[in-house]
């Protein structure tokens, strides 16, 4: 099995330790927009990461820990490899099963439900065949 890996917004974390933890790939600063319903921000820091498979679920649960939970809505990072997905809240975890699209569909109602714009939650897209 693969590493996985996936995005972090450095700026979702309250506690950033958790990326000195991770193997960071690349590093790209986005202009945030309207759309992006973060209006406290003008720009972030997109780190593209590589978990390793053997602290990937200790690496979700710190992340899972130190996504800022205040401001309206919420926050999520997500890694993920050929077979298997980890999609991060604030105090939740799924760890979904790639060919599954009724998991997909329990993580994007769920991150509907704190508040994130639907259309950064659709992980239908994900899915395997």
């Amino acid at each position: 099995m693969k590493c996985y890996k996936g995005d972090i917004i450095e700026e979702s974390l309250e506690n950033k330790t958790v990326l000195s933890k991770v193997k960071i790939l690349s590093t790209r600063v986005e202009e945030v927009t309207e759309e992006h319903r973060t209006p406290w921000l003008k720009q972030w820091k997109l780190h593209t990461v590589e978990v390793g498979v053997d602290k990937a679920h200790e690496i979700a649960r710190e992340i899972s820990k130190s996504l800022d939970t205040k401001h309206k809505g919420s926050w999520y990072a997500d890694f993920k490899n050929e077979t298997n997905h980890y999609i991060i809240f604030p105090n939740k975890i799924f760890f979904i099963d790639r060919e599954s699209k009724k998991q997909y569909q329990e993580a994007s109602d769920y991150g509907i439900s704190l508040g994130i714009p639907e259309y950064q939650v659709n992980f239908l897209t994900s899915v395997k065949n």
